[in-house]
């Protein structure tokens, strides 16, 4: 058995690659439920549904989020009641966050609604996605503008205010999801997806016990680095991390998980990176991580797998 940890597109993109080179042993995938947002009256999961669409086959790839060929007809509409709609939703991917927000108000728990989620978009059955827990989490950004939620600073404000600080609302009362705990003890391996140290691994870890369940488990852990050349391809790791005062660098990254990781992957163009990581205590593992198609993330995962 295999557990991953993650969130965002570089995450959902590498899960299909090792979906594709792991046959039939059983995967795990525990996903950042911090940014999730309440909009138009209904709840959106944007790092669950990622990689259910993506291990599903329904994403939008030229995009990296979405369902593909969906359309924005409801969205539109909604702009004549005079809500705001920076945040795009399609009108199939409209249909997800209904069904989530249905079963919400019925008790349903998070886990629960993401397990009926992802079977019914048809993910493997080998694959189980699991919610890093059942209580609400958000990631809100202080910036030199005021506080907003993530998505606002993320989608509506496109990264420009500065980053102070970021907090993890309510992730003092968060609980592991069921499953999630035994998931990281039980693995043969830990996969720590290329994802935002801070705001997609950074709300997993502070979920009580999931870190001590990644010290004391004996499986071996690799992490993989969302930076090339001290930048992500997507998203705002580097101004959150610049942000909130930490060196923009694969070793940093490598140093966030310093006290369970056994092995940290970074790109062949972060070699020099190498023997810093080395005096970390962490194994590095020099790869090409650049994952512009699915047959180089099979490729990616397979060279982590060896190392494993």
């Amino acid at each position: 058995m295999i557990t991953a940890l993650g969130g965002g597109v570089g995450a959902a993109k590498f899960l299909e690659g090792l979906s594709a080179v792991i046959g039939d042993e059983s995967l795990n995938v525990i996903v950042n439920t911090a940014d999730d947002i309440e909009l138009y009256g209904l709840r959106i999961s944007p790092d669950v549904d990622t990689v259910i669409y993506r291990l599903s086959g329904l994403i939008d790839k030229n995009k990296g989020w979405g369902i593909q060929n969906d359309t924005f007809k409801c969205l539109n509409s909604l702009r004549r009641f005079g809500y705001e709609t920076w945040f795009n939703v399609g009108d199939a991917d409209f249909a997800t966050h209904v069904y989530r927000t249905k079963l919400r108000r019925q008790g349903v728990s998070a886990t629960e609604i993401t397990s009926k989620i992802a079977e019914a978009c048809g993910v493997n059955g080998n694959i189980k996605i699991l919610p890093m827990t059942d209580n609400d989490v958000e990631t809100w950004i202080v910036t030199n503008e005021g506080e907003m939620h993530f998505q606002e600073y993320l989608v509506k404000r496109r990264m420009k205010p500065d980053v102070v600080k970021v907090t993890f609302r309510n992730v003092e009362e968060a609980m592991p999801a069921p499953g999630v705990i035994e998931a990281i003890e039980e693995a043969r391996c830990v996969i720590i997806c290329p994802s935002n140290p801070i705001i997609s691994i950074g709300p997993i870890l502070n979920v009580e016990g999931v870190k001590d369940a990644l010290m004391r488990t004996d499986a071996r852990i690799v992490a993989i680095s969302p930076l090339i050349k001290g930048a992500p391809l997507k998203g705002p790791a580097d101004k959150l991390m610049r942000g909130i005062g930490l060196e923009v660098s694969s070793t940093q990254v490598a140093r966030l998980y310093q006290d369970f990781l056994d092995v940290m992957a970074i790109d062949v163009q972060d070699s020099g990176e190498a023997p810093d990581i080395t005096d970390l205590g962490i194994e590095p593992l020099v790869v090409d991580t650049l994952m512009s198609d699915a047959e180089k993330a099979s490729r990616l995962a397979s060279a982590v797998l060896s190392r494993l």
